[in-house]
């Protein structure tokens, strides 16, 4: 199809055979693309900042496990709950970076102990989901979707779903940019400035947590868009979170829906998840940084 066709379906063309195709299977994949790509973006954004690791992100340091076991359960244990599922997985990714968090503060934080801390706490919470696995095995099918990470059959139920928390977890994190901006400055500078850092840092968390929980619940486990965008956007527009969110917001909008463009035609007429193609991008970028930055 042409641009024109699409626009003039988009419009109210419901005469195309194609209406159905594109308002109906199309349109809210796209859209929901868009709003986990701008959730797990911003949540990997204000990771980095919070942890000062420029490799943490949802799901390398364990913030999507925790969203991802409490998920998993609802999904096999408690299915007929699975309409809570964004505000179980919130809890679940909120309780599993301040897990993380505490493991590794010792006198302040630092990225190795992040790492080693996420690693650690990561593996546990997805021993927990393998065993979930074991124990209800005729149920599994339904949650497969949800640890490889998927688009597909997306509906504009789940768009429905996802946008209120996209829309206050946005407005939450650009309103404290410029706090987060002040933390950065470093634990004594932002107290002697009036800044309650430890009370700040809990509150970008919170945001983090609400972003990648929602983003998680829609689309399951997800990773690596939360650490490449946030390393992308600051190469263009520099490290003030006043433009450093927005960017990364977008960048994260593109590189998602580009991804699963890839997924869908790559080896057509077999969709890969977008998950898998995240992961072919997403691996060799951590090795390029744990090597860059040689943290550990």
């Amino acid at each position: 199809m042409d641009v024109r066709s699409i626009l003039s379906i988009l419009f109210g063309n419901t005469s195309s055979d194609y209406y159905t195709i594109i308002w109906n299977i199309r349109l809210p994949r796209t859209l929901v693309a868009v709003f986990v790509g701008i959730n797990l973006a911003l949540s990997g954004t204000l990771l980095q900042g919070v942890m000062r690791n420029p490799m943490a992100d949802p799901h390398i340091i364990g913030v999507s496990s925790g969203a991802g076991l409490f998920g998993t359960t609802m999904l096999l244990v408690f299915p007929a709950f699975s309409h809570l599922l964004v505000p179980v997985a919130f809890v679940g990714a909120l309780a599993s970076a301040l897990l993380i968090y505490l493991l590794a503060w010792d006198r302040g934080v630092s990225p190795m102990r992040i790492i080693l801390a996420g690693v650690a706490t990561s593996a546990f919470l997805n021993s927990g989901v393998s065993a979930l696995y074991t124990f209800y095995s005729d149920r599994i099918q339904g949650a497969v979707s949800f640890m490889v990470g998927s688009l597909s059959a997306k509906s504009w139920g789940h768009v429905e779903t996802i946008i209120p928390y996209s829309i206050i977890g946005l407005l939450l994190a650009l309103l404290s940019a410029q706090r987060m901006n002040v933390l950065l400055l470093g634990d004594s500078e932002s107290k002697s400035l009036g800044l309650n850092t430890e009370g700040y840092r809990l509150w970008f968390i919170a945001v983090s947590a609400l972003l990648a929980a929602s983003a998680i619940s829609i689309v399951g486990m997800l990773g690596f868009v939360g650490l490449i965008v946030p390393h992308a956007a600051r190469m263009l527009v520099g490290n003030d979170y006043r433009i450093l969110l927005p960017a990364s917001a977008l960048l994260g909008v593109t590189v998602l829906c580009l991804s699963d463009t890839i997924g869908r035609i790559a080896f057509a007429p077999i969709e890969l998840p977008v998950g898998i193609i995240m992961g072919v991008i997403g691996a060799p970028f951590f090795l390029y940084l744990l090597r860059k930055k040689r943290t550990l």
